[in-house]
């Protein structure tokens, strides 16, 4: 755990001294979710209706702006290779910058959610439920995304293959999670699509540092 750690701090430190693009990724959220109120106007009922698929969509574009460089510039200076050649194993390696890629583009995406929520007239039990989807869903975007990354390592005109690689396996957390926001808003039962989410978490805490790990080795071999 030592070493997860290590990975952890050292590219949240990395991040910090790229603060322009960790802003940008928080920018881009608040920015565009904040133009829909302002296109709308003033129509409560139409913007808590469509409130739950602008916020997840916009989160999960979001969370695809730090994917290309997940794994890019430690293939590129041959750190990845370090890494494999160490005695830890490479899956709790990458575990750990997958760990940090949550905790820069996940997690404050979940923590902003009150206020983008306030404009769009929700009230205080849905935004409870939207942050705990966030909470939910962002380290699925994370994980599934982490694969992605991997996939494209090295490739040329990577960030568009990673998008039609990514996205469609986005599909199930945003159905699922702007469902449980929609359900809360209008008074439904929310437990299946949490449920639902948490499943998904538990396969991708499963599959997806075995499947990144996989195609590390084959990048760089």
């Amino acid at each position: 755990m030592s070493a997860f750690l290590a990975v952890v701090r050292r590219d949240l430190l990395l991040a910090m001294r790229r603060k322009s693009e960790v802003l940008t990724i928080l920018f881009f959220f608040v920015i565009v979710t904040s133009l829909f109120p302002l296109g709308i106007g003033a129509d409560t009922a139409l913007l808590r209706k469509i409130a739950p698929g602008v916020i997840w969509v916009t989160a999960l574009l979001s969370t695809m702006l730090g994917l290309q460089r997940l794994f890019a510039t430690d293939f590129a200076d041959g750190t990845l290779e370090q890494m494999a050649l160490s005695p830890t194993p490479l899956a709790l390696l990458l575990g750990g910058k997958i760990t940090a890629h949550w905790l820069i583009c996940g997690l404050p995406l979940a923590l902003l959610a009150p206020v983008i929520g306030i404009q769009f007239d929700l009230d205080v039990n849905t935004l409870g439920t939207f942050i705990l989807a966030l909470l939910i869903g962002t380290p699925i975007l994370s994980l599934i995304g982490a694969i992605g990354a991997a996939l494209t390592l090295g490739v040329r005109g990577g960030g568009v293959l990673l998008s039609l690689l990514v996205l469609p396996l986005y599909i199930p957390v945003l159905i699922f999670g702007a469902g449980a926001v929609y359900a809360q808003s209008v008074g439904l039962d929310v437990s299946g699509h949490f449920s639902l989410l948490a499943a998904l978490l538990v396969l991708a805490l499963f599959f997806a540092p075995w499947a990144t790990t996989a195609a590390v080795r084959i990048a760089i071999e």
